[in-house]
């Protein structure tokens, strides 16, 4: 189906808007942590864990271990959810889009 011009324009960039936000996604690293440093998440943008750190000091109780894993994981989630909601504001606020649309 032929589109006419303009519309092939805008959805040529609605493309390159796509594919340059899946990569700045991807290159997104937040690091979080709980109890004070004592657990410590790395995360990426596709909230994929890269590393834990977990202080020695908290290895022999693991109630707490589980409770501060958990705490770091959720906060490393939040941070790069708001991360993305920043990047995607500041890609398609130019667009004209109403708030709220993305």
């Amino acid at each position: 189906m032929k589109m006419p011009g303009n519309m092939q324009a805008m959805m040529k960039q609605a493309q390159q808007m796509q594919e340059r936000m899946q990569q700045e996604i991807a290159a997104i690293r937040v690091e979080a942590s709980s109890g004070g440093g004592m657990v410590t998440i790395k995360m990426d943008g596709q909230k994929h864990v890269l590393g834990v750190t977990i202080d020695p000091e908290v290895a022999g109780d693991v109630e707490m271990l589980q409770d501060l894993v958990l705490a770091a994981c959720s906060e490393a989630v939040k941070k790069v959810e708001d991360e993305i909601k920043q990047k995607m504001g500041g890609l398609l606020g130019g667009m004209g889009l109403p708030p709220g649309l993305f």
